[in-house]
């Protein structure tokens, strides 16, 4: 156990730095300047240029890279080009909603789409099973924003029942807290119930098949005993590894859905750097989004030993 967590770990080294450079590059690639959105519509070129000085970018890539990885190392995330501020103090700022999002949105969704995916495998063929499909089927064609304004529309503007948008903190309440979190959480976990549902009910119907489930039914263990603690259990190594893709789905679709519903998270901040081009805020929250996806799939690596007793590290 101790070398597979030791093996893994330096395997995410080479891994985040892939992703630096690329992050890099890209930013610096991509079409747009900071200095001239810094310095306005009416800036002559001098201004411009004395901008792009005090901020390092009329250095050569190459020595910016260096420049930015020498305080990556020595845990400096750098300053926002627009507010001055540092980046990491940015980001404890904004993490709370993010966190608050992508927590209710798994636990919502795996609450809901593993049940349902066991109950479609075990209704195999009936209408049960094939109105868990169609529903699966429409979470992955309708776009995440369109939900959003959907649910905006029907929840928040015509019934009243719910806020249009904004975030208010769990210390201050929990149902206000929840109450700006629910249509959220129900635009952004479509997709993942979706997508769980239909793996869930895949590795359940091809679990229920094997010949122990024939010998658990002929010791007259019951059929509830036989699907929730047999099947679901031995079906599960799949059903995991889906749920870890999905944490990758779920960093695009909290940008999108913080931008609909004006969450004051990192996806929001993400859109707001990018159209500022403030590299070092963009770049310092796609490597914690790297790094959280990494940590998250280094979990699910080790959660196989507790689901699969053919695996031995």
């Amino acid at each position: 156990m101790g070398r597979f967590l030791a093996g893994r770990l330096a395997a995410t080294l080479p891994v985040m730095g892939v992703v630096a450079v690329i992050v890099f590059l890209l930013l610096r690639l991509a079409p747009g300047d900071p200095a001239a959105i810094l310095a306005g519509d009416a800036a002559s070129p001098d201004q411009i240029a004395a901008i792009r000085a005090r901020l390092g970018l009329d250095q050569p890539i190459l020595t910016q890279f260096l420049s930015w990885i020498g305080r990556l190392l020595h845990g400096d995330l750098g300053a926002s080009i627009i507010s001055n501020q540092p980046v990491a103090k940015l980001i404890l700022e904004r993490i709370e909603p993010t966190l608050a999002l992508a927590t209710t949105t798994i636990v919502f969704a795996v609450l809901v789409a593993v049940p349902l995916g066991v109950l479609a495998a075990w209704w195999h063929g009936t209408w049960a099973d094939r109105a868990v499909m169609a529903v699966s089927v429409l979470g992955f064609s309708v776009p995440v924003f369109v939900l959003g304004y959907l649910l905006i529309f029907g929840f928040a503007m015509q019934l009243r029942l719910l806020p249009v948008q904004g975030y208010v903190s769990i210390t201050e309440g929990v149902w206000p807290f929840l109450s700006r979190l629910i249509l959220p959480t129900l635009t952004l976990s479509v997709i993942y119930i979706a997508l769980i549902a239909r793996t869930t009910r895949s590795s359940v119907l091809e679990v229920l098949g094997e010949d122990y489930i024939r010998t658990a039914r002929a010791k007259g263990i019951g059929e509830t005993q036989v699907l929730w603690r047999h099947a679901l259990r031995n079906a599960a190594v799949p059903v995991i590894s889906v749920i870890g893709l999905g944490i990758a789905l779920l960093i695009s679709g909290v940008v999108v859905t913080e931008s609909v519903f004006n969450l004051p998270g990192l996806g929001r901040l993400t859109v707001d750097s990018v159209l500022a081009r403030d590299y070092p805020v963009i770049q310092g929250v796609i490597l914690l989004f790297s790094a959280l996806y990494v940590v998250v799939n280094l979990a699910i690596d080790l959660s196989y030993l507790l689901f699969d007793p053919r695996i031995r590290y």
